[in-house]
C-alpha cells in the first residue's frame, strides 16, 4: 500500500487517485457540516453551528469546477441560508432515502458514480455511499458507516471535516496551494 503525505497525515495513494476524478461532492449536514447537536430554544427555535473552514473548502472546490450538494434528512431554514451563502446550488432537504436524490442530481449533471464523492456520519448516509466512488465518514461518525468508507477524516464533524475532504480533493486535482479567497 503506497502512502502520500498530506497536511492531514499520510493517505493511501489510491484515495487521491479516486479524488482526482471527482466532479461532485455530496454532503450530509447534521454531524458533517455541524457537530450533530441541535440546540433548542425555549420558543422552539433550532440553532446549529457551522465552521467557517468548511465554508472555505466548499468555495474552493467550486472555484475549480467541482459541484457541491447537500442531502439531508431534516428540513431547516438555517441550512438553506448557510448553503446559499456558500453558493451551493443543490440543496436537498427532508430526504429520508438519500440515494434517489443523489442519483437524480448525477443524472441532471451528467456525472457518474466514479466522479462522485460522498461524506456522511451515520446510517442514513449509506444510500449516498451506494452511488458514489469515494465514500468518506467523519472522524466521529457511526462505526458501521466508517466501515463502509474509503476514508475516515481525522477531523470531527462540525469542526472542519468537510474542509479536510475538500483539501484532499484540491490536492488530488493539483490545486491545493493555488486557491485563495475569503472564508465565509
Amino acid at each position: 500500500m503506497s502512502m502520500i503525505d498530506t497536511p492531514y497525515g499520510p493517505v493511501e495513494k489510491e484515495l487521491l487517485t479516486k479524488l482526482k476524478q471527482i466532479k461532485l461532492l455530496a454532503c450530509d449536514v447534521d454531524g458533517v457540516f455541524s457537530d450533530g447537536r441541535i440546540y433548542m430554544g425555549q420558543d422552539g427555535e433550532e440553532l446549529k453551528a457551522f465552521h467557517t473552514r468548511d465554508g472555505y473548502g466548499v468555495k474552493a472546490l467550486q472555484k475549480i469546477g467541482v459541484q457541491v450538494a447537500v442531502i439531508t434528512g431534516r428540513k431547516s431554514n438555517m441550512v438553506e441560508r448557510r448553503m446559499t451563502a456558500l453558493g451551493v446550488q443543490y440543496i436537498f432537504q427532508g430526504c429520508e432515502d438519500k440515494q434517489p436524490a443523489l442519483q437524480t442530481l448525477q443524472k441532471r449533471l451528467s456525472i457518474i458514480a466514479s466522479e462522485t464523492a460522498a461524506i456522511g456520519d451515520d446510517m442514513p448516509d449509506l444510500g449516498m455511499f451506494q452511488v458514489s466512488q469515494c465514500n468518506v465518514c467523519v472522524q466521529d461518525g457511526h462505526p458501521i458507516l466508517a466501515a463502509q468508507a474509503h476514508y475516515q477524516t481525522r477531523t470531527r464533524g462540525g469542526f472542519g471535516a468537510v474542509r479536510e475532504l475538500c483539501d484532499l480533493i484540491l490536492l488530488a486535482h493539483g490545486q491545493l496551494s493555488t486557491i485563495h479567497g475569503a472564508s465565509i
